[in-house]
């Protein structure tokens, strides 16, 4: 895979002093780490279990502030999971179905470009170039991609007892006819995914209280903070999931697991979304990941900036 990693080294060192956190380009990734301590990789380079469900172009692992790992990458029980993730099942072109995104089949993406700056208030970005690709799409017999991602990813510098993390996703097709969907069933799996070790205390809060999840899509407007004894010697702690207000049908539904699954903002669910080859699809989502507890005073503040 062919992809460029550029370094904004000067705004790197002039701010560095002033931030914690340090951006480490590896073999596989981004490495973050902030006083020493990791925060979270980004997977660049393509990466496989025996050949299959081939991935690159999301998050894991993603830590605590005390170390543990919260995040899955291939679990046994959904192998085609992984970490921070969004992805959709239907990618359709001239109303085919070409490849599925979520579960890996016939589903190729190539990060092309990666660019990575700490800003003056000491905060971590990373930019990404991604293309999607499938061997059942082709142009005059050759591979073309058939979606340009570009991606920012913002990582704040811990503040008290949480972690702010903004996702801003772009996409534009590059052809006609595309459309992008969920799973066709009622369920309608699509989307930004949380793929987190769930504890057998997890439990799932929004705005108006306890939220409880079904087989199909529920509602909780905004956010939804997933809780429990997830850190060490059972320490407790969470991610908050938070749907942008500027999102396509805000709120947003949410498909929710309290076993052996994902936490997915299911957008569009099982209908399809037609991309425009000329205005790009737009979507964001921030996580707050907290130990101990979040409040919802905290929660709504972070929802108003």
């Amino acid at each position: 895979m062919k992809f460029s990693i550029i370094f904004l080294l000067l705004s790197f060192v002039f701010w560095s002093a002033k931030s914690q956190i340090v951006i480490k380009n590896t073999e596989s990734g981004l490495l973050l780490t902030e006083k020493g301590d990791s925060v979270l990789f980004y997977q660049t380079k393509p990466k496989s279990l025996n050949g299959k469900f081939e991935r690159c172009n999301y998050i894991h692992p993603l830590w605590a502030a005390d170390g543990t790992v919260l995040t899955e990458d291939f679990p046994a029980d959904h192998l085609h999971h992984r970490g921070i993730f969004w992805a959709w099942h239907q990618i359709n072109i001239n109303g085919k179905q070409i490849c599925d995104g979520w579960e890996l089949k016939d589903f190729v993406q190539e990060v092309t470009g990666v660019e990575t700056e700490i800003t003056k208030s000491g905060n971590a970005i990373i930019k990404t170039r991604v293309e999607w690709k499938s061997p059942l799409w082709q142009v005059n017999g050759e591979s073309k991609p058939f979606i340009r991602e570009n991606t920012v990813i913002t990582v704040h510098q811990q503040n008290g007892n949480f972690r702010r993390i903004d996702f801003e996703m772009s996409m534009l097709s590059m052809t006609e006819n595309l459309s992008l969907g969920g799973s066709a069933d009622v369920k309608g799996y699509s989307g930004f995914s949380v793929r987190m070790k769930l504890p057998d205390d997890v439990s799932f809060l929004g705005k108006n209280g306890i939220v409880t999840p079904e087989n199909i899509a529920v509602k909780s407007p905004g956010y939804v903070n997933v809780s429990g004894s997830v850190l060490k010697n059972g320490g407790r702690g969470g991610i908050v999931i938070i749907d942008n207000s500027t999102n396509p049908d805000y709120p947003q539904y949410w498909i929710l697991r309290a076993r052996n699954s994902m936490q997915n903002a299911a957008w569009p669910g099982n209908k399809l979304f037609p991309l425009s080859a000329k205005t790009p699809l737009v979507l964001k989502y921030t996580l707050l990941v907290y130990s101990e507890n979040m409040t919802n005073n905290v929660i709504e503040k972070v929802l108003s900036e």
